[in-house]
């Protein structure tokens, strides 16, 4: 089976055209869910019955599918097909969505919710389809419009998601999600072609059950520690599971000769600092989504909040996402001109000015729009350069599972902020009445600590190799395919 990329072959625009907006908007869809649910957290207990702790899972069980999905799906689509694994990963979505819409008591919420993260790899998929698709010359500003899908449809899903939920049935959000998800389903099966660049080989099975006890681990630790407590026996016990799986896991996976990730591949210096890169930026771009929420329905009476709707809040971060897309193709430009490492730079440079002015800038309304906007902007820039950076340094045939453990990392680095964010605001409070609030310095010293991640995350892209895109870039030569 021939291994050269589609896209070194020629290509008509109005195809490529259509190739890139339907997988863009294949991973929009994915990213709302993520969003979705946020307006229904205060009312879940009471909507399905149960108690508050308990609704988390609602939240939970989707990360933790999602981290399980990721490497495992990425893998898969190397070995069988990219467009296959996506088509299956949507249709998963629809099939969670329509539980979710069917749910009136936690256990299929969770099933529902479950669903839907494992669809969690729609995105690094169609980044490495686009690699064997497209022509070179757009190869740039497509994979940074796909990569910066995940924090546009974030971003675009929380003013929608909050509209629906104050004026409808909260069901009416899932079946939303489920129609939207069907459309981008019968989209890509008739529009985007399966491309012929497979590794072949057999699944290592035993290298997905170490990584996915590992990842559920470590994640539920990060998750639940906060509700169980940091010190606790459980707490630790999963901490210490999450390391000696990881162990075993590394062990096991230099040693196959099929592993599910190519760890010598993976400690290839572009390949790891990205990594890393990509990890500190998902920790320093969730800050915001925890702060500026909370900032603006805080009541006034405090003195800094600003006492809006969940509404006001998806429309003061939605604006964020239009300039995530936006930035795309600015990304793209600097790439090419000046080189991926310079583009991730600027974008850990922008986000960390975006953090800045928040600390000086929260109270009013045009702040927080602002912030947002300018955050958005640096993580357009910086997401856009990740995608071209990591599949500058792998094989062809091994891009989707590169993908996919690069958008685990971000996820990674997303759950650590939760995390640590949860405990500042939780340590650092004031009270109204008999209600206790997270503190104005509270919400400063998250933000500096995203902007100090975004400054680290500056740090690694700068032992990133330091080269100039030439107009042939690995991903136009043929690659060998893995046997």
């Amino acid at each position: 089976m021939s291994t050269v990329p589609a896209h070194a072959r020629p290509s008509g625009p109005p195809q490529t055209n259509t190739v890139v907006v339907v997988l863009a908007l294949a991973g929009i869809v994915v990213s709302l869910m993520q969003t979705l649910v946020i307006p229904l957290i205060p009312q879940l207990p009471r909507l399905l019955s149960a108690p508050a702790a308990d609704t988390a899972w609602a939240i939970t069980a989707t990360l933790l599918a999602g981290a399980v999905a990721t490497p495992t799906v990425g893998r898969l689509g190397d070995m069988y097909g990219k467009r296959r694994m996506l088509l299956i990963s949507l249709v998963l979505l629809v099939t969670g969505s329509a539980v979710c819409a069917l749910a009136d008591t936690l256990t299929p919420m969770v099933v529902g919710r479950t669903l839907q993260g494992l669809a969690a790899g729609v995105i690094p998929l169609g980044i490495s389809i686009m690699r064997d698709e497209l022509p070179a010359e757009r190869l740039g500003s497509a994979t940074a419009l796909m990569s910066a899908s995940l924090g546009v449809g974030g971003a675009l899903g929380l003013p929608a998601a909050a509209f629906l939920a104050e004026r409808t049935d909260w069901h009416v959000l899932f079946w939303t999600a489920a129609a939207l998800g069907a459309l981008a389903t019968v989209l890509v099966l008739t529009l985007v072609p399966e491309s012929s660049v497979r590794t072949g080989g057999r699944f290592d099975l035993v290298g997905a059950a170490g990584l996915s006890i590992a990842l559920v681990c470590l994640l539920l630790a990060i998750s639940q520690g906060a509700g169980w407590g940091w010190t606790s026996g459980l707490t630790i016990g999963l901490f210490g599971a999450a390391v000696v799986a990881l162990a075993l896991w590394g062990w096991w996976e230099l040693r196959t000769s099929q592993p599910l990730v190519d760890l010598r591949t993976t400690a290839r210096r572009q390949v790891l600092l990205t990594n890393l890169a990509s990890a500190v930026f998902g920790f320093a771009m969730f800050a915001m989504s925890l702060v500026l929420p909370q900032l603006l329905q805080i009541p006034k009476a405090t003195g800094y909040g600003l006492g809006e709707s969940m509404l006001t809040v998806g429309l003061v971060m939605g604006p964020s996402g239009l300039v995530m897309m936006v930035m795309a193709p600015l990304s793209a430009r600097i790439s090419k001109a000046r080189g991926p490492k310079v583009t991730l730079m600027c974008g850990a440079l922008v986000v960390a000015a975006g953090y800045g002015l928040s600390i000086a800038l929260m109270s009013a309304i045009w702040h927080l729009v602002l912030v947002s906007a300018v955050i958005g902007a640096g993580i357009g820039l910086a997401y856009g350069a990740m995608p071209a950076l990591v599949m500058g340094a792998v094989p062809v045939s091994e891009t989707a599972a590169a993908n996919s453990l690069n958008t685990l990392m971000r996820a990674i680095g997303t759950s650590i902020s939760s995390a640590v964010s949860g405990v500042v605001l939780a340590q650092m409070t004031t009270t109204l009445g008999s209600v206790t609030l997270p503190s104005q310095n509270g919400f400063r010293l998250v933000m500096a600590i995203g902007a100090g991640a975004a400054l680290v995350a500056l740090a690694f892209a700068a032992f990133l190799p330091g080269r100039r895109p030439t107009s042939a870039t690995p991903a136009t030569r043929p690659t060998a395919a893995r046997v």
